[in-house]
């Protein structure tokens, strides 16, 4: 299909992506808003940027536009903060020209302004787990009307701890509804899950364009774990890093690096869980409008944050699901901008380095050109000069479902 017209959409949806500049479907568009909008359960295997959420919300703003109101007709379910904002500003944008409410619920603010909204009457409701249960069993929320379910970034919500209140949720919903589940990956636990609620679905695979992971140079250095964060400082210093996401992989090592980058006359700003939503939304916005160079996360930034202007991501510390490495990297390089991915790996790394380099198919291109790097941390692997090497590419293993996975610590939104 070459536009959205064909898709089916209505002309007031039409008008909203037109104001966008948006003409072509992206193939995850294509291939799911012509079943969402007839109706059918869908099971979407899609990674962030592939425009998967105009591909739910635009089916959800038509269905519930031509359907009776009353009550909350549509349910996102998200694992962050930053995600569910992201997807009520889609919502918001693509359904200007509709009569229609929607509100994000999400935790760590304020619990009034949302009960107040919900009080107020909505259609639909864009929600992180945790508050939404909190707010049902206070009796702020009826989900009885629901008549369409997405649960966006599966994958993600279960290897943040969310299944058990995805499980509740679901039980909470009525059983005539229909259903879409995204998930970057599809693992074993993710087809169960996708069994246990939707019916019989379409299922769609859709990975992003190579050129997009092209234009993503990636490197790795070996370094000592007590020399890494000198190694980030000296690369921070480069003037080429315009804006950096730094990858930590806890919360207290987040916070700790921005510390030790302040001691180097280096100004970041951290954002994970612990972190109130107010200083996690300033430090966004700061670092969204060029404000602030330098972001230090844990995976919580890793999906769903779309800033185009992002040079570089660190790796500081190498993910334990080697999925995350892809989800990382792809904060970069975005919107036909060249990006630079760069990992450190100490010699406690090793084997999450080569869960990563199966999963992308190629060894990273080894730099040894810098004061700390350490040949005694170097496992035995066949490296081939950076300069001389081409960007790894992003594949997927022919058998998703059977790849094995170490689950990461427990880092909530």
């Amino acid at each position: 299909m070459s536009d959205f017209s064909s898709l089916g959409l209505a002309k007031p949806l039409l008008r909203a992506l037109d104001a966008c500049g948006y003409t072509t479907p992206t193939p995850v568009q294509a291939r799911a808003i012509p079943p969402l909008l007839e109706g059918r359960d869908v099971l979407g295997c899609a990674q962030t940027g592939t425009g998967k959420t105009a591909a739910f919300s635009l089916p959800v703003l038509q269905h519930i536009n031509d359907g009776p109101r009353g009550g909350i007709r549509a349910l996102v379910l998200t694992p962050t903060r930053e995600l569910a904002a992201q997807i009520g500003d889609s919502f918001q944008t693509y359904g200007k020209h509709l009569k229609l409410r929607h509100q994000v619920i999400f935790g760590g603010v304020n619990q009034k302004p949302q009960v107040r909204a919900l009080k107020n009457g909505i259609d639909i409701l864009v929600a992180c787990p945790g508050r939404l249960l909190d707010l049902h069993g206070q009796g702020h929320v009826d989900l009885s009307n629901v008549d369409f379910f997405v649960l966006d970034e599966a994958d993600r919500m279960l290897d943040m701890g969310f299944v058990h209140d995805v499980r509740r949720v679901l039980k909470v919903l009525p059983r005539q509804r229909q259903n879409l589940l995204f998930s970057a990956t599809l693992p074993k636990s993710i087809v169960q899950l996708a069994d246990s609620f939707l019916r019989d679905p379409i299922t769609i695979r859709v990975t992003p364009k190579q050129a997009t992971v092209r234009r993503i140079d990636q490197t790795l250095m070996f370094v000592a774990k007590p020399d890494k964060k000198r190694l980030l400082g000296r690369l921070l210093a480069d003037p080429e890093v315009t804006q950096a996401i730094v990858f930590t992989r806890t919360k207290h090592g987040a916070n700790r690096l921005v510390r030790q980058l302040d001691q180097q006359g280096l100004e970041a700003m951290a954002i994970h869980g612990n972190k109130s939503q107010n200083a996690r939304t300033k430090a966004l916005t700061r670092f969204r409008e060029g404000v602030l160079r330098i972001l230090v996360a844990t995976d919580v930034a890793s999906r769903g944050i779309d800033i185009d202007g992002v040079s570089h991501v660190f790796n500081y510390d190498l993910p334990n699901v080697p999925e995350s490495y892809v989800h990382r990297i792809g904060r970069t390089g975005r919107a036909g901008r060249d990006g630079r991915a760069v990992a450190f790996c100490d010699d406690s790394e090793h084997k999450c380095l080569r869960d990563i380099e199966r999963l992308i198919g190629e060894p990273i291109p080894v730099v040894t050109d810098h004061p700390w790097h350490a040949a005694d941390v170097m496992p035995s692997r066949s490296a081939r000069p950076a300069r001389a090497a081409k960007p790894a590419r992003a594949k997927p293993k022919a058998n998703p479902e059977a790849r094995r996975r170490r689950r990461p610590r427990r880092d909530r939104a």
